[in-house]
């Protein structure tokens, strides 16, 4: 099973932490869909085993199309000349058509040499011995995908990693214009970072609107915020706003829409079996920080169960003609209008 994030973030500073203190395994596995810890562990990997004055004799790294694994084995198997070690890096290992065949290699490595494979948005398979082999003598990292569920405490947690706090509403601004996606959200980091004040210790909403782009004013994050309100006059405002943007897609927006009425629907099983239940249930059944429970609260009164499952329905509805089914001559910013109507109706 692979690891949640959590676990996976905790590995990989430990893999850097030492890294940067010249320790090292001797073959490192890297894979997984979500490529944005395998590419962090090899950069620091890459960085930190030699240094400039080592790395022309010493460090091979080569792309998987390209090599075969008795090329991999038999520069793995080289001695390090004037260093340490030697450094052998497979990029896009999942290319290697005999990429099964380096687990002869990684059964007994070569104490003087890191060889790092990394799998691009892949995955070795657990049941073979490439696997089994790097498992016993090395490390393996392996990425899941974080979940939409799961982003604004990611980001939470990333920022105190960088030394930063990030107000929750920041954060699920950062998660709605980003996604999952990881790599963009450290890139769209690193930029707010250069243009903020020396000595910034808090982003506040206003930091990621003004360096980010997006405003919360007219966001899914403020449509959801009015949905649970049942503010109709906000509601329709954000949803006619956020249809008419040129990077609007109706799937994305019912997506948001649907996990956000699930948490509901989930909130009001947990309150039908404990009516005051404590943060940490609470925390657990929503997925969200509790800076987010009052409005949790304010939309599991204003949208009953039958109420909440008839939206869950309606969206199912919606999510097909966002897709280009019996929408008629309806455009997708209409049709976004139209499904917050009925979702207040």
């Amino acid at each position: 099973m692979a690891k949640g994030y959590a676990e996976t973030d905790a590995q990989c500073r430990e893999i850097i932490a030492d890294a940067r203190r010249k320790i090292f395994r001797p073959v490192y596995l890297l894979m997984g869909e979500e490529p944005f810890y395998p590419d962090m562990v090899c950069d620091v990997i890459i960085a930190n085993a030699l240094d400039d004055s080592e790395r022309d004799f010493n460090q091979t790294v080569c792309y998987g199309a390209d090599v075969s694994a008795d090329d991999v084995i038999t520069a793995a198997r080289r001695y390090p000349m004037f260093a340490e070690r030697q450094l052998v890096v497979v990029k896009e290992a999942q290319a290697m058509k005999s990429l099964e065949e380096l687990a002869v290699y990684c059964s007994r490595p070569l104490e003087s040499t890191v060889l790092v494979i990394y799998m691009h948005g892949a995955s070795a398979d657990k049941r073979k011995s490439l696997y089994k082999s790097v498992m016993k003598v090395g490390t393996v990292v392996e990425s899941a995908p974080v979940r939409d569920y799961e982003i604004s405490r990611w980001i939470s947690s990333y920022y105190k990693g960088l030394g930063l706090a990030i107000d929750p509403d920041a954060a699920a601004l950062l998660g709605e214009y980003a996604g999952t996606d990881l790599g963009k959200i450290a890139v769209e980091t690193e930029k707010l970072r250069k243009n903020l004040p020396e000595g910034t210790s808090s982003i506040s909403v206003s930091d990621i609107e003004k360096n980010v782009g997006i405003s919360r004013q007219f966001s899914i994050f403020e449509l959801t915020k009015a949905l649970s309100a049942k503010d109709a006059s906000k509601a329709l405002k954000v949803a006619a706003y956020i249809g008419a943007s040129p990077r609007f897609a109706m799937p994305a927006a019912v997506s948001a829409l649907f996990m956000h009425f699930s948490r509901i629907l989930r909130y009001e099983a947990l309150l039908m079996k404990d009516p005051h239940p404590g943060n940490d249930r609470k925390a657990k059944v929503l997925g969200v920080n509790p800076y987010f429970f009052r409005e949790y609260d304010l939309a599991a009164a204003n949208y009953p169960v039958r109420k909440c499952m008839s939206v869950i329905a309606l969206l199912r509805d919606y999510d097909y003609k966002g897709k280009g089914g019996d929408a008629g001559e309806a455009t997708p910013d209409q049709l976004l209008v139209e499904l917050t109507a009925r979702i207040l109706s």
